[in-house]
């Protein structure tokens, strides 16, 4: 009974979405059919794709040339409206759930989010070595990772190199006690001097002055001496064995003080202007839910992970009851200063590649696409550096869908200017050379179709095409060219010539072109250049479409400030 109930709810969930889906597809189509250039009415007897009805058409002529520029703005229904903006009624707007909110002034601050790795404090670490050979006797410290008290035994060694110099010590010191007596001055200070060279070279093998004192007491040498810990400590690495024959700078023990630990974090090159040293930050660990430990940033790395385009931070905890172990992992997140600046939220913002977009609300269900330059990111805001205004109205959510709106009505827009310069171009050329094929005494039978937007493209390109164009910038001379010279819709490749002012060839730049069509939603494409010879870039591009294209060329030269400059391209499209 239950898996029968629960199949009959699937059931009619999944009609119930089918049904709100199709409302909303209904409701755009039908929005477009009501309000754009294909209206219900004058569907009947439609003329074919990219044409318009004879009885609509424009006188030729300069005021007929102008009018379909001035219509593609008309496209979804507002007259002068930018290309892609969108009109949304009421109770589409309820049904996709349009929301928006004002642009304001608010306290912004950035957080940043790293994943860190526990190590030790290097200024606390310690190794024990020996420095004169011999023999581990007995080993007081025997295994990795026991604390250890600065003083603390560690293990003996017999040494026969240690063992001559007590001899000669408490030779010296008899010696220096017979001569005491003696009425000559200098006798008695070489005494005293043979005893303090002793005493040195007991001092330079780590010889203490407690064992020093114990062995005049004693009055003969110790076969072994014990050595002690010189540090407070854990235990990292023991290599002290009974019976183990030792040398000269042979580590026998690494202890290391974890009383402070250091966490190693990689944040991202965006982020490294709002790090700074002294900077709080806090610590969580998996092995300590709900505790937060609390530190500083000690130090930032001068050099980049080329690989990840990372810098490495280091911060340093308090390690209180040794709880945080190296080679832990944990979650840092660093909290910068606060600024008051201008900000939306971050889901009003319409991500592009190389540009960010937001939609405007201008009243009446109406919406259009603006382009906006961003700062610093918090954790819900986004700061807005250039492109909005506090108290201009942005929609916070439907953007997806307002958005793909837009770009359905500009692509209408261009396929219905792109017609219309097709029909008056075929019209003009007819008139002048007296044969238009189709024309009888009715006027005009049917257009010349793909024809005509054919040489209509020609026109546009022989008047606006760039060849070459030579330009000054920056101390520097641009001459960029296509191949082939009229470019076509598909790979065409761009040419540029970088000499400096004494016509010198520049070839130590990088260049690369970002290009795209002046349409709202159009989404930027960059391409790199690679020099060949003599000053000569060049790069493959992709022009998707017939029509206008801007390319703006890119070049940094070393030693210089870089270098933007815009071209703009009429290319003509496919299969012409």
């Amino acid at each position: 009974m239950n898996r029968q109930t629960s199949k009959n709810s699937f059931m009619v969930g999944a009609v119930a979405i089918g049904v709100i889906a199709g409302l909303v597809v209904g409701f755009f189509t039908a929005h477009r059919m009501m309000t754009g250039d294909l209206k219900q009415r004058d569907m009947k007897g439609m003329p074919m794709e990219g044409t318009m009805p004879m009885k609509d058409m424009e006188p030729v002529g300069e005021a007929g040339a102008l009018a379909p520029a001035r219509r593609a703005g008309e496209i979804g229904g507002m007259s002068g409206a930018p290309s892609g903006a969108v009109v949304v009624p009421a109770v589409m707007r309820q049904l996709i759930g349009v929301r928006s909110a004002p642009v304001t002034y608010a306290s912004l601050g950035q957080e940043i989010r790293a994943v860190g790795a526990v190590g030790y404090d290097e200024r606390g670490l310690t190794q024990v070595t020996v420095k004169t050979s011999g023999w581990v006797r007995e080993v007081f410290v025997d295994s990795i990772g026991r604390p250890v008290h600065k003083g603390d035994p560690l293990f003996t060694l017999y040494s026969p190199d240690l063992l001559a110099t007590q001899d000669e010590y408490l030779l010296a010191v008899k010696m220096q006690g017979q001569l005491a007596t003696s009425p000559l001055a200098e006798v008695k200070s070489n005494a005293a001097s043979l005893v303090a060279s002793s005493r040195e070279r007991l001092h330079l093998w780590d010889v203490t002055d407690k064992q020093i004192a114990t062995l005049e007491r004693r009055g003969t040498a110790e076969p072994v001496l014990t050595v002690y810990a010189p540090s407070s400590g854990i235990v990292l690495k023991r290599e002290a064995l009974p019976g183990k024959y030792v040398e000269p700078g042979m580590t026998l023990y690494e202890v290391a003080d974890l009383s402070t630990v250091w966490i190693s974090a990689d944040i991202y090159e965006s982020e490294v202007a709002a790090v700074r040293l002294n900077q709080p930050a806090s610590v969580t660990f998996a092995a300590y839910p709900g505790e937060t430990f609390r530190g500083n940033v000690s130090y930032i790395y001068p050099s980049l992970n080329t690989e990840a385009r990372t810098v490495r931070v280091r911060v340093a905890l308090p390690n209180p009851g040794l709880k945080l172990k190296p080679g832990m992992y944990g979650n840092v997140g660093l909290q910068t200063d606060a600024l008051h600046t201008l900000v939306v939220p971050k889901e009003a913002v319409l991500e592009t590649g190389l540009r960010q977009l937001v939609f405007m609300d201008r009243g009446q269900g109406r919406y259009e696409p603006a382009s906006v330059k961003l700062g610093r990111r918090g954790q819900d805001d986004v700061e807005v550096l250039e492109g909005l205004k506090e108290g201009d109205r942005i929609v916070t959510s439907a953007n997806f869908l307002l958005d793909a709106e837009s770009k359905l009505a500009s692509a209408s827009s261009m396929q219905a200017m792109m017609g219309r310069i097709g029909m008056a171009d075929w019209q003009m050329r007819g008139a002048h050379e007296g044969k238009m094929e189709g024309m009888g005494e009715g006027g005009v039978s049917a257009p010349p179709g793909r024809e005509g937007e054919k040489s209509g493209m020609e026109m546009g390109s022989k008047k606006e095409m760039i060849v070459a164009e030579t330009r000054q910038m920056g101390g520097l001379s641009l001459t960029l060219t296509t191949v082939p010279e009229n470019p076509k819709a598909g790979e065409v490749l761009l040419r540029l010539n970088v000499t400096d002012q004494a016509g010198k060839p520049v070839t130590s730049a990088q260049v690369f072109f970002v290009y795209t069509m002046p349409m709202p939603g159009m989404a930027d494409s960059k391409a790199t250049a690679r020099h060949t010879k003599d000053g000569l870039y060049e790069g493959t591009v992709m022009f998707g479409m017939g029509g206008t294209w801007l390319v703006t060329v890119n070049i940094t030269v070393p030693g210089r400030p870089p270098v933007a400059e815009t071209f703009q391209f009429s290319v003509v499209g496919g299969g012409m």
